[in-house]
């Protein structure tokens, strides 16, 4: 069976997306942990490392030859070129723990086209692992010797979902706390497990849903990719289709809609 040519060129993009990943691990890694590791303050007040600005510029810098054509979005060097075509980059994930020494870190890197992520890669080096998937095509991790395919949960109640909520801090500077709370008293399982992981994880069928807040789009394009490609759901905390809305919300599919309905509930009155 003949791919149709659009086909043919993503799974090159993909390809070229996990030579990518490589790159950047070659940069990441050997500044983990390490004693003389530079960290600065951003204007937002969020950490940067030596690490994020060259695992980024290495990213960069294969893309300028790779794909000269296509646009670039990343987290420490904006945006620049065609948006039609645009990598989605976010070169460390949890940079906080990457500088605390931490292993729960990865990098980041999508194709959005039209600004719809097509296709990810997540590569977590400091667990030597990996995840990719391309919508329409399906997802992988490394896990074994060989890729193998990953799926998300066909778990279909609240009462047997397991969700990760990131971080209390993020709900309640969302006003969502009372959300929150009732999620934790619905579901079978809560845990903040953070960060990219946690997607990664759904995407695996061990969560059935993530949902955080104060999100940019290089924060989830690779994890919207990968999540919708293992037979997933991502949208915005409310439930629009887009990755720019600064919110998100990932679960298995087939209990999006419980989740949305359970976390838009309003809280219980009190006598």
């Amino acid at each position: 069976m003949t791919s149709s040519p659009d086909t043919t060129v993503l799974r090159g993009d993909l390809d070229l997306a996990l030579r990518l990943a490589d790159a950047a691990d070659a940069q990441s890694l050997p500044r983990f942990d390490s004693a003389d590791l530079d960290v600065s303050l951003k204007a937002d007040r969020s950490h940067v490392t030596d690490a994020d600005l060259a695992t980024e510029r290495a990213i960069r810098s294969l893309l300028a030859t790779e794909r000269p054509a296509d646009g670039i979005f990343g987290e420490e060097y904006g945006s620049e070129g065609d948006t039609h075509r645009q990598w989605i980059i976010d070169p460390i994930d949890g940079t906080a723990n990457f500088l605390r020494g931490v292993p729960l870190w990865g990098t980041m890197i999508a194709l959005a086209i039209d600004g719809t992520p097509v296709l990810g890669v997540v590569s977590m080096p400091a667990l030597g692992r990996r995840w990719w998937g391309l919508v329409g095509e399906g997802a992988w991790t490394n896990a074994d010797v060989t890729p193998r395919s990953i799926r998300v949960s066909d778990v279909s109640t609240l009462d047997e979902a397991s969700a990760s909520f990131q971080s209390i801090a993020q709900w309640d500077e969302a006003g969502r706390l009372p959300a929150l709370v009732a999620l934790s008293r619905r579901v079978w399982r809560d845990r903040a497990y953070g960060d990219v992981y946690s997607y990664m994880m759904l995407a695996e069928g061990r969560l059935e849903m993530v949902a955080e807040f104060d999100v940019k789009e290089y924060d989830i394009a690779a994890a919207t990719a990968i999540v919708n490609a293992a037979g997933g759901r991502m949208t915005s905390f409310d439930g629009d289709e887009t990755i720019s809305a600064l919110s998100t919300l990932a679960t298995n599919g087939v209990l999006h809609q419980d989740f949305l309905d359970l976390l838009h509930s309003p809280p219980p009155t009190t006598d």
